[in-house]
């Protein structure tokens, strides 16, 4: 399970950067769809890391 908590953090950190570029260029479709994918993934992650433990 440590490979996905790596694969989840990676997701979440790159919809971090996609929720601030859609925010820069006005998108609302794009904001819409970058923080739903950052709840979701963050989400994920958050609990992998809670219930799995940190990656060796």
């Amino acid at each position: 399970m440590n490979g996905l908590t790596i694969i989840l953090a990676i997701v979440t950190i790159l919809s971090v950067i996609a929720t601030i570029t859609t925010f820069k260029e006005k998108n609302v479709l794009g904001i819409f769809f970058s923080l739903a994918t950052l709840g979701v993934f963050g989400w994920f992650t958050v609990m992998t890391i809670v219930f799995d433990g940190y990656p060796v």
